[in-house]
C-alpha cells in the first residue's frame, strides 16, 4: 500500500502525505452521503464522530486525533463548570494551543514546501470549538443584548458529549472547513427549521449542486496544476527576477498570487462537494417562483468574486467565506461599543485575530496588516465615488474602474508575505516594487481626510 502511496505521489508530484491528505479530502464525500443512509438522530451524530476521527487518523495518523481532542475537551469543560465567562476562556485557550502547535511544528514551512500536517484542521475546528462555547455563553443574555446573529446562533441548552463531538468532527468537515454553527449542524441533524418539511417540500436534491461543485474542483485542479510550473515561488530568491524591470516584478507577483489561489480554490470546491451532498450546505430557498434551493452554507468562495473584486471591502464576503463569517459574528462586531459605529481598530483587531490564526510567521502579520490598509483605501474611493452626481456617470466609471485596479494591484502584492511568510524575503519582494501596495492605500486613507467626500444626495436636498 505505501509502495502504490508513493507511486501515486511521485506521479502527481506531490507528497505521500498530501496524496494521502487529498484522497481523505475526497472520501468525505461518499462519507457524507452516506450519512444521509443513517437512521435515528443518535446514530447520526455517532456516525459523524466516527467517520471524522477515522479519516483524521487515515489522513494524518494517531497524533491527529489527540490534538484535536485538547481543544475539544478545553471548550466543552468550560461550557459545564464555569458558562458566564466559557466563551472568552473557550478562546484564549483554544486559539493559545493553535498558536502552540503552529510554532512547535512549524506548520507554514510544511506548506511553503508543499508538505502538511494536522494543524490546518486544527485551524477549522478551533473556529468551531470558540464558537460553540461563545454561543452558549449567549445563552445567558437577554434578547435586548444581543445582536440578529447572537439571537439566531444562541445555544440555551448544554449539547451533549457526543452531540458535541459530531460537531466538531462531521464527516470530516474540519479538514479544510466550511466553518459551521453547532444550532445549524443540530437542527440539520433533528430534521428542524430549514431541514424540517415545509410548504416548500421536503430538503431538496443535493446531486445537481453536487454535480457542480466537482466540475468545478477538475476545472481549479486543471489550472492549478498547468500554471504551478510557470510561476514557482523560487523564482523570487533566482538571479533572473533581479533583472526585470518594474512592471515584470510586479506582474509576476500578481500571477504567483492567483496561481496559488488556485489550490485554495480545488481544497475548498472538494469539500463544497461534501458539505452539499450530505444536506448540511443547504440553507434555504431562494424567493423566486418556483423557489430554488441555496447551498450557501457550503460555500467557502466565490471564485469570480474574488478575481473580478470591484472593491477591496467584498474580498471577506467572496474568499474564505465562512471564516470570515466567523470572524465578523465572533471578533469585529463584539468589539464594537454599543450606540458607536465600528472604525479601523476593530479592522485591524479582526485581521491581527486572522492572521494569528493562520500561524506566527510574519508574512501572515504583514498580510493581514495590509488587508487592513487595503480595504480602508478602497473605502475612501467607494466613498469619493458615492459622491460623484448621477449626470457625472464618466467620471463615476472611473472611480468604479480605479477601485477595481486598486484592489487587483494591492492584493496580489500584499499576498507575497502569506505566500514567502519569512520576514527578510517579504520586505525584498515588496522592497523589488516599491513599497507600491504599502503606499498607495495609506495616501489614500491621508487623501481621504484631506479630501472628504460629501454624497451627493446630501448636497442635493441642500440645493433643494
Amino acid at each position: 500500500m505505501e509502495l502504490d502511496m508513493e507511486a501515486m505521489a511521485a506521479s502527481v508530484g506531490v507528497s505521500v502525505p498530501v496524496i494521502r491528505f487529498l484522497l481523505c479530502l475526497v472520501a468525505t464525500i461518499p462519507v457524507g452521503f452516506l450519512w444521509r443512509l443513517v437512521p435515528g438522530r443518535l446514530a447520526k451524530h455517532v456516525y459523524s464522530a466516527f467517520s471524522g476521527t477515522l479519516l483524521s487518523y487515515l489522513s494524518f495518523g494517531f497524533s491527529s486525533n489527540l490534538h484535536f481532542l485538547v481543544p475539544m475537551l478545553l471548550g466543552y469543560a468550560a461550557m459545564v463548570l464555569y458558562r458566564p465567562k466559557c466563551g472568552i476562556i473557550t478562546f484564549f485557550l483554544a486559539l493559545g494551543y493553535l498558536i502552540g502547535c503552529h510554532v512547535y511544528y512549524m506548520s507554514g514551512d510544511a506548506w511553503k514546501e508543499g508538505g502538511i500536517d494536522a494543524t490546518g484542521a486544527l485551524m477549522v475546528l478551533t473556529l468551531k470549538v470558540i464558537s460553540c462555547a461563545i454561543n452558549y455563553n449567549d445563552g445567558l443574555l437577554k434578547d435586548e443584548e444581543l445582536r440578529e446573529a447572537q439571537k439566531k446562533y444562541r445555544l440555551i441548552k448544554l449539547p451533549s458529549l457526543i452531540e458535541y463531538v459530531g460537531y466538531c468532527l462531521c464527516c470530516g468537515s474540519h479538514f479544510v472547513g466550511p466553518v459551521y454553527e453547532m444550532k445549524d449542524y443540530l437542527d440539520w441533524t433533528e430534521g428542524k427549521g430549514i431541514w424540517a418539511y415545509s410548504d416548500k417540500g421536503p430538503s431538496p436534491s443535493p446531486y445537481g449542486a453536487t454535480f457542480r461543485a466537482l466540475v468545478q474542483t477538475a476545472f481549479c485542479m486543471a489550472l492549478y496544476v498547468y500554471l504551478v510550473p510557470y510561476h514557482p515561488l523560487s523564482r523570487f530568491t533566482e538571479p533572473i527576477y533581479r533583472e526585470w524591470g518594474f512592471w515584470r516584478k510586479l506582474s509576476y507577483q500578481y500571477m504567483s498570487g492567483f496561481t496559488a489561489r488556485w489550490k485554495y480554490y480545488f481544497i475548498w470546491s472538494i469539500s463544497e462537494a461534501a458539505i452539499i451532498i450530505s444536506g448540511l450546505g443547504f440553507s434555504g430557498w431562494t424567493e423566486s417562483s418556483p423557489p430554488k434551493p441555496k447551498w450557501d452554507r457550503a460555500k467557502n468562495v466565490d471564485i469570480l468574486g474574488v478575481e473580478l473584486a470591484k472593491s477591496s471591502v467584498v474580498l471577506p464576503l467572496v474568499w474564505n467565506i465562512q471564516v470570515s463569517t466567523w470572524l465578523r459574528y465572533y471578533v469585529y462586531e463584539r468589539l464594537i461599543t454599543k450606540g458607536k459605529k465600528p472604525g479601523f481598530f476593530q479592522l485591524l483587531a479582526t485581521q491581527t485575530v486572522s492572521a494569528v490564526w493562520h500561524g506566527l510567521y510574519p508574512g501572515y502579520t504583514i498580510f493581514f496588516v495590509q488587508s487592513a490598509l487595503m480595504i480602508a483605501g478602497s473605502r475612501v474611493i467607494y466613498r469619493w465615488e458615492q459622491a460623484i452626481p448621477s449626470n457625472m456617470a464618466l467620471l463615476k466609471k472611473a472611480l468604479v474602474f480605479m477601485n477595481f485596479a486598486y484592489t487587483l494591484l494591492v492584493l496580489n502584492y500584499s499576498a507575497v508575505g502569506f505566500l514567502v511568510l519569512s520576514l527578510r524575503e517579504s520586505l525584498a519582494l515588496f522592497r523589488s516594487v516599491y513599497y507600491i501596495g504599502t503606499i498607495l492605500p495609506i495616501a489614500l486613507i491621508l487623501l481621504g481626510y484631506i479630501i472628504p467626500a460629501k454624497p451627493a444626495r446630501s448636497k442635493a436636498r441642500k440645493e433643494q
